[in-house]
């Protein structure tokens, strides 16, 4: 995964949103103007810990999950796959107006390495993502549990939806591992 042209590839994306245009564009007229969304990592040490890591890593899980889901499960529309697939991160900003990553500097000038903010309400990612969402989107049970549970096993949140995953769920789930583990 690269940068290059990441904008186009996110625009083309949001353009696969129909039914929910106008809930989708107010989350991300707020996304771009009150939080870090376009500039965030999308991790502190583990994969794309650099500006705009978050918006390149949301936009390859997308594009990863659309071709997952064409082949294993093409019943499952774009639009819900866009949406999970974006936006399963999206607890990564923080709040409007305060940020989950900060970036360190040394001598008044960033150091190009990132802690996070410890004066947030303590939340989980994955929830704190849903919760985000949810104020703005009108969500399927699917795509709710989808975001909610991206993580699957990898966190002790995973555990309680064992064996009742629901296919987008999985897909996400994959299609994240794939891109953070594969493409970046």
């Amino acid at each position: 995964m690269t940068p290059e042209n990441t904008h186009q590839r996110y625009e083309s994306l949001l353009s696969k949103v129909t039914n929910r245009k106008i809930e989708v564009q107010q989350l991300v007229n707020m996304l771009h103007n009150e939080t870090t969304w376009l500039t965030s990592p999308a991790s502190t040490k583990y994969h794309l810990n650099v500006e705009g890591g978050l918006l390149l890593h949301s936009v390859g899980v997308a594009e990863t999950l659309l071709r997952i889901k064409d082949t294993l499960a093409p019943d499952i529309s774009d639009e819900s796959c866009v949406i999970v697939g974006l936006f399963h991160d999206l607890g990564k900003v923080g709040m409007p107006g305060k940020p989950y990553y900060l970036p360190e500097m040394k001598d008044g000038k960033p150091t190009g390495k990132y802690s996070i903010n410890t004066e947030l309400v303590s939340m989980g990612q994955s929830l704190r993502s849903l919760y985000l969402a949810s104020r703005y989107l009108t969500l399927s049970d699917e795509e709710a549990q989808a975001i909610a549970y991206h993580d699957g096993m990898y966190v002790p949140e995973g555990r309680s939806v064992t064996h009742r995953e629901e296919p987008l769920l999985l897909l996400l789930h994959w299609a994240d591992m794939w891109t953070a583990k594969v493409l970046e």
